[in-house]
């Protein structure tokens, strides 16, 4: 078992409200990605769950049991952060540390850390020290020693945020198998969006220390609750448009995702300069100054003969426009 339970639960520090109240259901075996900006108090509601943070009201419930006062050892929750907090003169085969800590025999020790490093691939690197590892395989040796424990949910803090691009996709795969195959709980705390949508099963969404919406992936980018959640999910963001063009949809604001613009030399919608163009090789982005939107960007399949100069035309997809009242909420 790995439900997770959070009810009405807040954090104050001195005067600073960092989580007002939050309620949140994390089921068993779920794959659940906390996202925000910087400062959205995301590593922060990590840090409650796994005991490293007292609260200041409220309730934590794991796998049914009341856990609010219950020691960071005590929850049988393993935690993996963004320092991988390896011991240098020590080998890959220092996972089985934790289970050393808690008396459990050598025989079932070295069965676990087999297991583990099976799982991991490390097999092959058990002798060896963290300065023979790639970051990668550093990270994996940090995850190595959350697994050992058997824990009912692994809670990571951005782990992935040291290493580069490339590494960072191998990663995420890497990750995503291994839940695939333990079918663990998993709590995953980033601010990359991408991470969050290729990863989750579910995304909770925050906003200073608030839950924004919860959803998967999906639901989350078809249907925003909100201006925040509509600008936040998304690579490259949702264009917003108000005014008259809003208004004649009935809305405050608009949303249309660079996607769903297509963008001619003839005729379309609304006029405008093309500024910026960057291509990606699989995608184009082209930036549009228009005089009753202002800069959108829309985004294309391949290459494109439109250059940066030249007068083109948009149309958004009614069936993808999205609308948004006065306050920010979606209608």
């Amino acid at each position: 078992m790995g439900s997770i339970t959070l009810q009405k639960v807040s954090k104050v520090f001195g005067e600073a409200k960092v989580i007002p109240s939050i309620d949140l259901d994390i089921k068993d075996g779920e794959f659940v990605v906390f996202v925000g900006p910087s400062g959205c108090g995301k590593s922060t509601l990590l840090r409650l769950i796994a005991g490293l943070e007292d609260v200041s009201g409220g309730k934590i419930v794991i796998d049914g049991r009341d856990a609010t006062e219950k020691a960071p050892s005590e929850r049988g929750l393993a935690m993996v952060f963004q320092s991988y907090a390896l011991y240098p003169h020590m080998s890959v085969r220092n996972i089985a540390f934790p289970l050393k800590m808690a008396g459990v025999d050598k025989a079932e020790i070295d069965r676990k850390v087999s297991d583990a490093a099976r799982v991991l691939n490390l097999t092959d690197y058990l002798e060896r020290k963290p300065r023979q590892l790639s970051g990668g395989q550093r990270q994996r040796v940090a995850i190595g020693r959350a697994i050992v424990r058997q824990p009912s949910a692994f809670l990571f803090d951005e782990p992935l945020s040291n290493l580069d691009a490339a590494l960072r996709v191998n990663m995420r795969l890497e990750i995503s198998e291994l839940h695939q195959q333990l079918k663990t709980t998993m709590v995953y705390v980033t601010h990359d969006q991408v991470e969050a949508m290729t990863m989750a099963d579910k995304i909770v969404v925050l906003n200073r220390g608030n839950i924004e919406q919860v959803g998967s992936p999906l639901e989350l980018y078809s249907r925003p609750r909100n201006l925040f959640v509509a600008g936040f999910i998304g690579s490259p963001k949702m264009n917003f448009i108000t005014g008259q063009h809003a208004a004649a949809l009935n809305a405050h604001t608009i949303g249309v995702r660079p996607e769903h613009l297509t963008i001619s030399t003839t005729e379309g919608l609304w006029k405008g300069e093309a500024s910026v163009t960057e291509h990606l090789g699989s995608d184009t982005f082209i930036h549009v100054r228009t005089e009753v939107a202002g800069l959108l960007t829309v985004r294309v399949l391949g290459e494109t003969g439109i250059r940066a100069g030249g007068t083109v035309y948009l149309t958004p997809d009614p069936a993808r426009i999205h609308r948004f009242n006065e306050k920010g909420v979606a209608k």
